[in-house]
Order: structure tokens, then sequence, then C-alpha cells
């Protein structure tokens, strides 16, 4: 008990840091009576305890750490951050787009988010593999999700271009949890609206390109082909990883390659280390904007079933995290994860590798220090 309370810090005379009075609310355990069976029977109270272990000192949201805080409990946020309903005084802020009405298979994802957020529980303050420490770098929240629209795809974008030139506009980097990838076209007309064209790492298993599917020119295929078309990206500086699949043509990559894009079929990534590859793409990326956006499918479906347009022989988690740990540097403005469908998900292993690569993504964001 004497080395438990000393981990604690437990002092009847402790403050809390400077911090918002929402994250106070949140990850603040106040003071209780224990009853006669308490384990703690020495101590007639608990006092104000904080739990974490390590504070900057600065006005920073740390979520709990569940040393101290049951992972069952609690409304779900993304990693139990708190909530706020805005991005103002925010460095990054994770952002749900629950829609799956631009999906061509399996439908599902709309659910993507509020499962993502469910398994983040189990995420911890700190990176063990890098040493980064995002919340002792930078203000972050989890702000809820947009107000889709699920009979209108088009209005959607709308709202979700709207919402994230609000977001932008604070100087906050979004991180979002989708949805399908037609998400990634309104995002970008506010990512672009700001920063001007953008350099994109797209990991996906499909290059999302195409024209026109079943007369409709809006969809989770067709967003980049849409980004091209009004100037969205610095086609020199895009780079698609992990393509593989059947196609409807001999060289579904065609079109990708006429624009300038890098395109790396899954097949040069088979049994091998992608950091040599992230080295490259850090160089062809230079010191401009760029745009992360990774398709939950872009893994190989014995790791990640739970996706609307799943096919074999991708990449593996660990190679996900070695292209997403291998943009560290670069001037990140912005991320997302998508197409996770939880009723695929029987393990829930999808949205939990998509939780912890939505934590990588925060990890390599400007301004995070590692210890």
């Amino acid at each position: 008990m004497s080395s438990v309370l000393r981990n604690l810090r437990l002092s009847r005379s402790l403050v809390l840091p400077s911090c918002s009075r929402t994250a106070v609310n949140f990850f603040s355990l106040r003071t209780r009576q224990t009853s006669a069976l308490s384990l703690c029977s020495e101590f007639d109270t608990l006092p104000c305890i904080n739990p974490n272990r390590k504070y900057s000192g600065k006005r920073f949201n740390v979520p709990p750490s569940a040393e101290f805080v049951a992972r069952v409990s609690g409304i779900p946020t993304m990693a139990k951050l708190p909530y706020q309903e805005t991005a103002d005084g925010l460095d990054a802020a994770f952002i749900g787009v629950p829609i799956d009405t631009g999906t061509s298979n399996r439908p599902g994802a709309r659910f993507g988010p509020r499962q993502i957020r469910v398994e983040s529980a189990l995420l911890r303050s700190y990176n063990s593999g890098t040493t980064a420490a995002p919340y002792e770098s930078l203000m972050v929240a989890d702000i809820g999700d947009v107000n889709v629209n699920v009979y209108d795809l088009k209005d959607t974008c709308k709202r979700i271009r709207e919402t994230y030139r609000k977001v932008l506009a604070t100087g906050c980097i979004p991180l979002t949890m989708g949805g399908d990838h037609t998400i990634a076209y309104p995002i970008l007309q506010a990512v672009a609206e700001k920063h001007g064209p953008v350099g994109l790492i797209h990991v996906d298993a499909h290059a999302d390109t195409s024209d026109v599917v079943l007369g409709e020119k809006i969809g989770h295929g067709t967003p980049f082909r849409r980004c091209v078309e009004e100037g969205l990206l610095d086609c020199k500086r895009v780079v698609q990883i992990g393509l593989r699949g059947t196609g409807y043509s001999a060289d579904s990559y065609e079109w990708s390659r006429a624009q300038g894009f890098r395109v790396v079929q899954v097949e040069e990534c088979w049994f091998k280390s992608l950091a040599p590859l992230m080295a490259e793409v850090r160089a062809q990326m230079g010191s401009g904007p760029v745009y992360l956006s990774f398709d939950i499918d872009a893994l190989d479906p014995g790791f990640a079933p739970g996706t609307g347009t799943p096919e074999i022989a991708g990449l593996t988690p660990i190679q996900g995290v070695e292209i997403i740990r291998g943009c560290r540097g670069l001037s990140l403005v912005g991320c997302d994860l998508v197409e996770v469908s939880p009723a695929y998900d029987t393990t829930g292993n999808t949205a939990l590798t998509g939780a912890n690569l939505l934590f990588e993504m925060l990890c390599v964001l400007p301004k995070v220090k590692y210890l």
C-alpha cells in the first residue's frame, strides 16, 4: 500500500495542475468516504488525486491513467480525452465523420468512429516505441462528430467541408476517424483552402481515383480524382502505398502515374521493412504541407477484417506503424483513418488497430516532443 501511495503522490494539500475545467472534471477523482470494508482501512478519506505521474506544467489535456481510472468507466471519447464542442484552443483534435453513404460494397463504416473510441480506452499516454509524449506537447481533445446527412452524400460533403474550415481556422490539426473514404475529398478541400495544394501520403488497397461509379462522381472510390481536378494536391508530392487486388483494367494505376503520383504496389512491400521507403517519401514530400490518409483496408484482412472492401495479401500492422512513424519530421496538416466497419469486426481488432494508428499519427505531428 505504501508504494501505491507514493506512486499516487497522495497529499491532502494536492492541487491539480493548471488545466481546463473540462479536463479537471474529466480525470479528477473527487474526495469520497471509504466503506468499512475498504482495503485502505487506515484512511478515512481519499483526497483528490492526480492520476498522471508526469505533467508538463502547461495547460495540456492528459487522459486518465488506467492505473487509477477503470477503462470501462465513463462516456467513450478518443483515448478518454476530454470532449469539447469546438477546436478553439487546441493544437490537435480527434473528429469523427460517421458516414458510409459512399461505400460500394459492405456498409457499416458510419459506426467506425464510435467503435474506434470504445477500443481506444486501451491507449496510454506515451509511445513506448518512440518515447513520444504528445500530451506533454500539444493541447488535444475529442471534438465529437460532424453532423452528417446520412440521406444525402453531397450535402454531407458540404457539411464536412464547412466543419473543417472552422477547425482549421483555429490553427488546430484534425485527426479524423471515418467513415468511408469519400470524406477525404471535402476535408482536402478545406485543407487546401488554408494551405494551398498539399502533398499526400495515401495508404490503401485501392487508388480511389475512379472518375464515375454507377453514374456518380462522388463516392469512396473517387475522392483523389476529384482532388486532382480541383488542384487540391501537389501531384509531384503524392505517394500511394499498398495498392493491390483485381482491377477493371490491366493497369489500374495508369491514371495515378500519369498525374505524377508515386505508386507503390503491395508486391513492392512484401517481406520487408518499409523504413527505407519512408526515407524516400520524406525526401519526396520536402518541407511543404502534407496530408496523411490511411484506409484500414491497406492492412491484410487477416489483421483488419472489419472493413467494407477487403483485399488479400495486404500490409501488416507493423508496416502500417512504420509508414506513420516514417512521417515524423514532415509538415503534417491533417490525418485520417477510414473504412473501419465494426459489423465485420467480430473481435474488435480492426477498430483497436485503427485507434492505435491514430495515436501513432498524433505522435508524429509537428511540435510533439520525445523524451
